[in-house]
């Protein structure tokens, strides 16, 4: 992530106001609608304008959920605003997409530990390696919030097994299909909000994935490199999703596909629309 100070109306600025993204990563194609939103994100920021700032960074990911600028913009400036439980909500959806995102879990501990939550405080900064600066900021946080270095899970995963624990995520709309991986990531396909939705082991929910291409998710799957296979019924296709969440259409012209199985490097898929079984095997 490559962050700079907006320049604002006075120089003094840069050592109040949060710290702001300007520069988009190249190799990423982003919208044009969601662009122009994020742009207009930062000029309302120039001018004070919080709210609306906050507005139009949300329809920028809204537009394109992958739009990491977009959500540290809005986290920082959530941040700054004093909203820490939203603030952290958006740097987890920023993690979610990118692991190796050491500001962005720096920030997860930073809020978490503002907000009370000392076990997953320390969770974060097991997550950064001890040779980042972004861990010696982190500890030093963590340290003034009573935050002990232990507080965290061992391994440094804040999933880092399955909840063994009896229980219950509600209001969920239509949920469909369940799958988990390696780190004890539940993922929820949503029918009706054509939405998929990740729950760590701790109970935190967040938008794993949102996009045109969804329509009507059924059955998930998972495979050993954390990748998440959606039967995506009503568009008669499979989507693969990486760990990051992007998004690759894996085969088309599937007649409904219901069911969908991971075995190794076979893709097994009940076709509802064909009354059969579809057998692919993955690279």
């Amino acid at each position: 992530m490559k962050n700079n100070f907006i320049k604002i109306l006075f120089i003094l600025a840069i050592f109040v106001f949060p710290q702001f993204s300007f520069a988009e990563e190249q190799s990423v194609v982003i919208p044009t609608d969601a662009k122009l939103e994020y742009n207009h994100g930062i000029d309302c920021y120039k001018l004070g304008q919080y709210e609306e700032a906050i507005a139009s960074f949300r329809t920028a990911i809204r537009l394109y959920p992958d739009y990491i600028d977009a959500y540290y913009n809005l986290g920082s400036l959530l941040d700054y605003l004093k909203q820490a439980d939203e603030a952290l909500s958006v740097f987890e959806q920023i993690i979610s997409r990118k692991p190796d995102e050491y500001e962005a879990i720096y920030n997860a501990a930073k809020l978490s530990a503002q907000l009370g939550d000392k076990v997953n405080a320390g969770k974060y900064l097991d997550m950064i390696p001890k040779s980042s600066g972004y861990y010696t900021k982190a500890a030093s946080v963590l340290a003034k919030c009573n935050v002990p270095k232990t507080a965290g899970a061992k391994g440094g995963n804040p999933a880092s097994s399955v909840n063994q624990t009896s229980g219950c995520y509600p209001n969920i709309t239509s949920p469909t299909g369940l799958t988990t991986d390696k780190y004890g990531n539940l993922y929820v396909s949503s029918f009706t909000d054509n939405a998929i939705f990740k729950i760590q082991p701790d109970g935190k929910r967040m938008l794993f994935y949102k996009s045109p291409n969804l329509k009507g998710p059924i059955s998930l799957a998972s495979d050993n490199a954390g990748n998440i296979y959606v039967a995506n019924y009503n568009a008669n296709n499979v989507l693969k999703l990486s760990h990051s969440g992007a998004c690759t259409v894996l085969t088309t012209n599937v007649a409904h596909p219901y069911g969908i199985h991971v075995d190794g490097n076979i893709l097994f898929v009940a076709c509802q629309g064909s009354n059969s079984v579809l057998r692919l095997k993955l690279r």
